[in-house]
C-alpha cells in the first residue's frame, strides 16, 4: 500500500498542475452554484397535473369544479377521492391537489367566508408552487366578484405536504452537485488517460515491475478524493453563501457522493478504453455530457420534458445521482424510490468497471 500511496500523491500532483482539469473540475460547478444562488428565483411551467376533490354537493361546488376542469388551461385536471388524491400528490404523479369541502355552499349562503383547501409540494420546484397557488387565488377572486358581500364567500387555504420550505437554490444545489460528478468522471478521468497513454506514459508504466492494479487503484484513489472535495465545496457554499437547507443526514450524501464518483469514473475509464485519441475522448465525453446535463433533472423537474423523451432520460445515470441527491438533501417527492436509484448507479457502475477492465490498453 505505500507503492499506492505514492502514485496517488504524484496524481494528485500532476491533477493540480493541469489548469483546465482543474477548472472543469472545481470553478466549472462552483461557478453554477453561484450563478444560480445569486440569480435564480425559480423557473416555471406551463401545464400542471392537478387532482380535485368535490365534496360539496351544492353549487359553488359544482360551479368551482367546472371551473377548474374546464376553464383554468394551465390545469390538466382529474378527480378523485381525496385519499386517492392525496396519495397521488404524495408519489408525485400530480403536482396539486384542491379539496371543495363538504358544506361550502352552506357557508357562504350563510353569509360566512368558506376555505377551499389546497396541498401541494414546494420541495419539487418552490416557483411552481407559487404560480399553482397565484392560479387558484385568482380563480377564487373572480367567484368572489360576482358574489359581492362585506366578507369574501371564498378564502384559499394551503397546505403543504412538505414540513419546510425551500427555495429554488435548494431545488437547484443537489443537480449541480451531481453535474460536477459527473464530469469528473468524464473530463477529469477520459481525456487525460487517454492523453498519458498517446504519449506513450502509461505504456513505460506498463513496463515497470508495478502492478497494473496498484497504478490503476492510484488513480482511482485521486480522483475519488477530488470528488468528496467537490462535493464539500459546493455543499459549503450554497449553505454557507445561500443558506441551502439539508434537511437529509450528511452522511448519507457522502455514500451518495462516494457512489455516483465510482460510476462517472468507472464511464470515464470506460471512454478511456474505447476511444484512440484525446479528440475522440474528448468528443465522446461532450456527446454523453450535454444530453444527461439537460435531460436528468438537474436543472428542471423530469415532469417538464416530452414524454417521448421518458426511456433516455431513465437510461441515464445522472438522472438518478440526482434524484438520490435530492431527496437527502430536500426531503421531497422523488422521482423514483430511493433503492432504484442507489440499484441504478451500482448496476452502472458495475457494467463500466467490467468493459473498462475487459477493454482498456496501456498502449
Amino acid at each position: 500500500m505505500p507503492t499506492v500511496f505514492s502514485l496517488y500523491v504524484a496524481n494528485m500532483k500532476e491533477f493540480v498542475r493541469d489548469r483546465a482539469a482543474l477548472f472543469w473540475t472545481f470553478a466549472f460547478p462552483i461557478f453554477f452554484i453561484v450563478l444560480f444562488g445569486a440569480i435564480f428565483s425559480g423557473g416555471g411551467s406551463t401545464s400542471y397535473n392537478v387532482g380535485l376533490v368535490n365534496e360539496d354537493g351544492g353549487p359553488v361546488g359544482a360551479t368551482l369544479a367546472n371551473t377548474f376542469q374546464h376553464e383554468v388551461k394551465p390545469f390538466k385536471t382529474t378527480t378523485g377521492t381525496y385519499d386517492d388524491e392525496l396519495s397521488a400528490l404524495k408519489q408525485g404523479n400530480i403536482d396539486l391537489l384542491i379539496v371543495l369541502p363538504a358544506g361550502l355552499s352552506q357557508t357562504v349562503s350563510n353569509g360566512h367566508t368558506a376555505q377551499v383547501q389546497m396541498y401541494l409540494d414546494p420541495s419539487k420546484s418552490p416557483t411552481d408552487a407559487q404560480i399553482q397557488q397565484t392560479i387558484v387565488s385568482q380563480v377564487l377572486d373572480v367567484y368572489n366578484q360576482q358574489v359581492i358581500k362585506t366578507e369574501p364567500p371564498l378564502a384559499l387555504a394551503t397546505n403543504s405536504i412538505t414540513s419546510h420550505t425551500l427555495s429554488t437554490i435548494d431545488y437547484l444545489m443537489p443537480g449541480i452537485l451531481a453535474m460536477s460528478l459527473m464530469q469528473l468522471g468524464l473530463f477529469a478521468t477520459a481525456t487525460p488517460l487517454v492523453s498519458l497513454r498517446q504519449e506513450g506514459v502509461l505504456r513505460r508504466l506498463g513496463a515497470t515491475p508495478l502492478p497494473r492494479w496498484q497504478l490503476i487503484l492510484g488513480q482511482v484513489l485521486m480522483r475519488l478524493t477530488i470528488g468528496m472535495v467537490q462535493a464539500a465545496l459546493i455543499i459549503g457554499i450554497s449553505v454557507a453563501a445561500f443558506h441551502v437547507h439539508i434537511q437529509g443526514n450528511y452522511l448519507a450524501l457522502a455514500g451518495l457522493t462516494l457512489l455516483g464518483a465510482v460510476t462517472f469514473i468507472g464511464m470515464g475509464y470506460l471512454i478511456a478504453a474505447l476511444a484512440k485519441t484525446v479528440e475522440s475522448a474528448s468528443g465522446i465525453s461532450s456527446a454523453i455530457n450535454f444530453p444527461m446535463m439537460f435531460l436528468s433533472g438537474v436543472f428542471f423537474p423530469l415532469a417538464l420534458l416530452p414524454a417521448f423523451l421518458a426511456p433516455f432520460v431513465r437510461a441515464m445515470p445522472l438522472t438518478y445521482l440526482a434524484d438520490a441527491f435530492r431527496q437527502v438533501t430536500t426531503g421531497g417527492v422523488p422521482d423514483f424510490p430511493m433503492w432504484i436509484d442507489i440499484a441504478v448507479l451500482g448496476a452502472w457502475a458495475v457494467v463500466c468497471v467490467a468493459l473498462a477492465s475487459r477493454f482498456f490498453k496501456f498502449e
